[in-house]
């Protein structure tokens, strides 16, 4: 689990005054065996310098154009052919990244440890401009052609001037006691900056002063512990047709009203990891390591596949008819959005996929902890 900070010196303490006759923490489950229903075909694998380094990064790459962008933790960033494979272009930062990659408008964009915003050229890799925040920027800044928006480690929430990077507005709120070490990326439309904070809450600002719009409550911390008390959304945000997709940590899912914020529906989930969405339903990777998948009309559980237990999943993609995950050890599992059930798995690395997995058409790219990216599509059936 990826715990920030102040949660780390206090589960340190916590830990140096258990008893040496510990339980053992479980063993991931083993994988079950099925026949694989579809062949996966790798196009093409490229080494991104370190991946994601030795702390818990979620360096995510993302699709731009006809390019796909990726970045390691000690400040590489590589523009690449999405279909080839082709290095366009690389770039050595000064320093270290830790949110990455965003992508739009002619930039590409990176947030680093040092509380930094750095914005590329997306044609050369050139730096445009590089702005100060807070603290940390963990996830992936957003940009909509007037701002760009981070959120950092301290649960700011930062618009800065796509032209220069100076700020134009910054919106503070408390942040929990405990928190996981993470945040998700905030959502952009023309009007909006849509954020998941660490209290459990969701917020919109205006983009263009940062006054919220509406607030809403999506996770109730509960237990007597701070432990058991955190509420995290860090997953980031699903915006379809109008309504907004969230889930959290100990807490729950949700479809939330995009204009007004109101509660749709509402269920019991825990999550650090985010949603995905396709056939009419919202697949959520929990933090046990089972996957849903439930109606997005309502609160309706359609399936569950707990198969995966304390594997560590990632974020789930939809790639055609089927939800992709990775796991821990490297694996690349593929469940039918019908029914959950397993149609084919495949091995990234050893080192493990915590990276959501990004999907471009008829291609999906997942990116390995130690820095191995690799391009799949489906084969034709014969």
């Amino acid at each position: 689990m990826r715990w920030k900070t102040a949660a780390l010196l206090t589960l340190a303490v916590l830990a140096a005054g258990c008893s040496s006759n510990d339980k053992k923490e479980p063993e991931p489950a083993e994988l079950v065996k099925f026949d694989a229903e579809i062949q996966l075909k790798e196009e093409w694998s490229r080494s991104i310098g370190d991946g994601q380094g030795e702390t818990y990064n979620l360096l995510t790459p993302v699709v731009y154009g006809n390019e796909i962008f990726a970045a390691d933790i000690d400040g590489l960033v590589m523009a690449m052919d999405r279909t080839t494979g082709k290095v366009n272009w690389k770039k050595k930062l000064d320093v270290p990244v830790s949110g990455a990659v965003g992508a739009g408008y002619g930039l590409i964009l990176v947030g680093t440890l040092r509380g930094e915003v750095l914005a590329l050229d997306v044609s050369t890799g050139e730096e445009r401009w590089r702005s100060q925040v807070s603290s940390e920027v963990l996830a992936a800044p957003a940009v909509n052609g007037d701002v760009v928006v981070v959120q950092t480690q301290d649960d700011r929430v930062i618009a800065l001037e796509i032209d220069t990077g100076a700020q134009r507005w910054s919106y503070e709120s408390s942040p929990a006691v405990l928190t996981l070490r993470g945040t998700g990326s905030p959502l952009l439309t023309n009007e909006l900056a849509i954020a998941g904070l660490s209290s459990g809450k969701v917020v919109a600002l205006d983009t263009r002063r940062g006054l919220p719009i509406w607030e809403q409550r999506v996770a109730i911390p509960q237990g007597r512990s701070e432990l058991e008390r955190v509420v995290d959304i860090d997953g980031g945000l699903l915006l379809s047709s109008g309504t907004l997709y969230v889930a959290s940590f100990q807490g729950r899912a949700a479809a939330l009203d995009l204009e007004s914020g109101r509660i749709l529906w509402q269920r019991d989930a825990s999550t650090a990891t985010g949603v995905a969405m396709g056939y009419g339903s919202v697949y959520v990777s929990q933090a046990d390591g089972s996957v849903v998948g439930i109606d997005e009309r309502s609160n309706t559980v359609l399936w569950t596949n707990d198969s995966l237990l304390r594997r560590e999943l990632s974020a789930p993609a939809v790639f055609s008819s089927y939800v992709a995950v990775g796991d821990k050890e490297g694996y690349l599992h593929f469940l039918s959005q019908v029914d959950g059930r397993f149609v084919a798995r495949t091995r990234v690395e050893r080192a493990g996929v915590r990276a959501r997995p990004v999907v471009e058409g008829d291609w999906l790219y997942a990116y390995g902890n130690d820095g191995k990216l690799v391009a799949l599509t489906i084969r034709p059936a014969d």
